[in-house]
């Protein structure tokens, strides 16, 4: 399959590149619509009470989607300012689509008692279409910002969907602001030439346009998270980068065996194109496990993600040898040092871990279970404006109030929804729970029970508050909704679904390690290291971003939890980028072992081969993931330094020092497979390496 695509790639590298071209128009011009279509109802799971409930009210309560105003900054009783808000609320309210929008100065909770800010929410109708829907949000929100006051936010609802939209898309732009032209100087000190720096990143704007043009596809049949732009750009940006580096190198690694350009593609493809396609396909499955969670979210961002691995993995294996056909004749063969030894460093490293294999293992392992440490009391929330930078209006509209109102104004409630027939006794028990609860009609003879808990929304007294409602109402026809609700369904979707997922995965990555290394042992043994490293940076993101330390210096505040985005797509990425690295060093070491058939020997010639690879890629990745750290944007932050650290620690200790005494301590039998095993692996395994000493060609003179 691999010579095949080496030889469609070479023989026609101008109609590849047409094609990836035609790709790219694709990508940044229709793909860029699904900066229109992101949604931000992340923790929706369906069949869910929650969501259940929420379907019923959006069938039946006459009340639909809320937005607040907050005008502040002055004494708001001023007689000229009270006239102000008085026309801008009497406007709203004629607003098309308007259902209500109470008088702030007369209705209860909604007047400061400092008496500096004041809050003007405003109720839509129900049963608006998109359309309508937007053009009333944004006459409302337009005349309220036209308040003459010193501060005037307008967010919550709808609005605060596309605030987070728009930062998504500002944050996007700047990260690849940043992150391009350093990776294009990184690239340049690696290669020392410009025309080969060129490639990867040739490959990585390929992989960009992927990312846009695959979310647009998706959107047209899920809902499309505001997450998914930064996550999937970063992804796609940093694989790209990742795979066209070993490309590259190994190309020109393979120039000094052969001056025949194509030859030296072929070559390339064989060998490095076999490790790029089992990495493409170990971090495509580690995020198969997504699939299994019933959010519309997780199931999104996996297939979303997925697909861009693909992409990078096909560029990497078709417009990169397309590109390498026609211009490598341009970039010179890798240098041999002076001494004659290749990766000199890496070679005494592995010696190093290899003689104090237990030494490094005592030492190592427990360093990295006390950084994991923190993840077991890590907790998930839905979280609230806090995540949003301090730039952002919906987080100063947050700030404004918690500032001028007592803890608990403007908390979106938890929702009760008492369905027709459900018992008197039942209704009041829950009444009970909080005597001040509001309780409003519904058509058809339900009734919705609205109880404001104290502290945030989805906070512990809220869901401690949706677990006693549901213990109160029994049997009867009683459903809580709201984003406490929300949560707990999450939470416990996440528990019951989180096995399979991660059986599903287990199973995948070791068919694939199997496929690929020919033994039993190597893939789990790969496993565990990869479960350590990914275990010391959860632990160090629950340390910074729910424990607040040192998250100041990254523009963020400790939230007491991290956002319910966060653990899984660090998990399921990060597992699948460790992952990455591994098989770049096991391809090496079987290569050397198969020549040599020395089994300590291809230890420290695997490193040397692949350490410079691995750690120029790592750092590569690492600066990509720090750029889309810029933003401000809480989960975003979270997720970046998940990532950053996970491949930093992978790239460091786990494939510099513990892969060479684990592989040291195992010696032989780390290849080791069962009779019946091996032979399915000598019959469908997939062998493509190139010979050691490849006949000399005459220069095709490109």
């Amino acid at each position: 399959m691999l010579s095949a695509l080496a030889r469609a790639a070479t023989r026609r590298p101008l109609t590849v590149m047409l094609l990836w071209g035609l790709f790219l128009l694709l990508g940044f011009g229709l793909g860029t619509g699904v900066f229109a279509r992101l949604s931000d109802n992340v923790p929706e799971v369906p069949g869910t009470e929650s969501d259940s409930a929420a379907q019923y009210l959006d069938r039946t309560d006459p009340a639909g989607e809320s937005i607040t105003g907050v005008v502040a900054g002055t004494a708001v009783s001023d007689a000229t300012l009270r006239a102000e808000v008085e026309r801008a609320v009497a406007d709203v309210r004629k607003v098309a689509g308007v259902a209500a929008v109470p008088d702030p100065y007369t209705t209860p909770g909604l007047l400061a008692e400092d008496g500096k800010a004041l809050i003007v929410p405003v109720t839509l109708e129900g049963g608006l279409d998109d359309d309508a829907e937007e053009h009333t949000l944004e006459a409302a929100a337009d005349r309220l910002r036209e308040i003459d006051a010193p501060d005037v936010q307008v967010s919550g609802g709808p609005l605060l969907g596309q605030q987070l939209s728009e930062q998504a898309q500002e944050d996007v732009k700047f990260a690849e602001i940043v992150s391009l032209p350093v990776v294009l100087a990184l690239l340049l000190v690696v290669f020392g030439g410009l025309r080969s720096a060129l490639l990867p990143l040739v490959v990585a704007v390929s992989g960009i346009a992927g990312a846009f043009l695959a979310l647009f596809l998706f959107s047209g049949v899920t809902d499309i998270s505001v997450y998914a732009i930064q996550v999937t750009t970063m992804l796609g940006l940093g694989l790209a980068v990742d795979y066209a580096l070993l490309m590259v190198m190994r190309f020109r690694e393979e120039r000094r065996h052969t001056e025949d350009v194509v030859e030296a593609v072929h070559r390339t493809v064989a060998a490095a194109g076999r490790t790029v396609l089992f990495s493409g396909l170990t971090v495509a499955v580690s995020l198969t496990g997504l699939l299994v969670f019933p959010s519309v979210f997780l199931r999104s961002m996996g297939l979303a993600v997925a697909a861009v691995v693909v992409i990078d993995m096909l560029a990497a294996l078709t417009l990169l040898p397309a590109l390498l056909a026609r211009f490598g004749g341009r970039i010179p063969p890798a240098k041999v040092p002076a001494d004659g030894e290749e990766g000199r460093v890496f070679a005494r490293l592995a010696r190093f871990a290899a003689r104090r294999r237990f030494a490094v293992l005592a030492v190592a392992v427990p360093v990295l279970l006390v950084l994991a440490v923190p993840v077991a009391g890590m907790k998930i929330a839905i979280g609230d404006a806090r995540q949003l930078p301090t730039s952002s209006e919906a987080r100063q509209l947050h700030d404004t109030v918690g500032e001028h109102f007592p803890p608990g104004a403007g908390v979106t409630p938890v929702t009760v929804v008492v369905r027709p027939g459900a018992d008197a006794g039942v209704v009041e028990g829950i009444r009970a729970l909080s005597p001040g609860a509001a309780v409003r009609e519904l058509p058809g003879g339900a009734s919705v029970l609205e109880i404001r808990p104290p502290g945030e929304a989805d906070g512990k007294e809220a869901t401690d508050l949706v677990e006693r409602v549901r213990d109160v109402r029994g049997d009867a026809p009683v459903e809580v909704t709201g984003p406490a609700a929300r949560l707990v369904d999450f939470r416990e979707m996440l528990a019951d679904r989180a096995p399979w997922a991660a059986l599903t995965v287990l199973v995948g990555i070791f068919v694939l390690l199997f496929a690929f290394t020919g033994s039993v042992l190597l893939p789990l043994r790969t496993i565990v290291t990869t479960l350590l490293s990914l275990g010391a940076a959860l632990g160090a993101v629950v340390w910074v971003f729910q424990d607040g330390h040192l998250a100041g210096l990254l523009g963020a505040e400790g939230l007491g939890a991290l956002s319910l985005t966060a653990p899984p797509l660090i998990v399921a990425i990060a597992f699948g980028l460790a992952m990455d690295y591994e098989l770049f060093i096991l391809a090496r070491m079987r290569e050397a072992r198969e020549r040599t058939g020395d089994d300590a020997g291809a230890v420290v010639d695997g490193l040397r081969r692949s350490g410079r690879v691995v750690t120029c890629a790592a750092l590569l990745l690492a600066v990509v993931f720090a750029a889309f750290m810029t933003g401000g944007f809480s989960p975003i932050l979270q997720i970046g330094l998940g990532l950053t650290l996970a491949v930093l620690i992978d790239a460091t200790v786990v494939q510099m020092l513990l892969v060479p005494a684990t592989m040291s301590l195992l010696g032989r039998v780390a290849w080791w497979a069962p009779a019946p095993l091996r032979r399915v692996h000598d019959r469908f395994g997939l062998r493509e390496e190139p010979s050691e000493e490849p006949k000399r060609r005459v220069p095709t003179g490109v």
